[in-house]
């Protein structure tokens, strides 16, 4: 019983790490694509037909600038869920994400001691 217990774990542990498979834009079909988070079937379609139209992405600048809609923001998304050009993540993907929040412009507030002098 508890053999089956751990394979089912096992198998679930491995079929969730298979959700986040790499796709590249230059082979995946509308399914595959379609799979991506932040890909829509709108994308997707835009995908294909400007691969078909100008040939294989060269890489990530020309995808952006071939498939309308896709910025710097939008790019860094896709490469972090998963997207690649010609085997490739976005370089600086993973370093935009790990970027920390800018800091409040607001003054810290004075301390209770502090406050009570005045």
């Amino acid at each position: 019983m508890i053999k089956k217990l751990m394979l089912a774990v096992a198998l679930l542990c491995a079929s969730m790490g298979a959700a986040f498979a790499q796709v590249d834009v230059n082979k995946a079909d509308t399914a595959a694509l379609d799979g991506v988070k932040g890909v829509g079937p709108a994308m997707s379609k835009a995908i294909l037909t400007e691969r078909e139209k100008g040939g294989e992405f060269k890489d990530w600048a020309d995808f952006q600038k071939r498939v309308k809609g896709v910025g710097e923001k939008k790019a860094v998304k896709l490469s972090e869920a998963g997207l690649q050009v010609n085997g490739k993540a976005l370089d600086g993907a993973a370093a935009a994400a790990a970027k920390p929040a800018k800091a409040s412009a607001k003054p810290a507030a004075k301390p209770a001691a502090e406050a009570a002098k005045m």
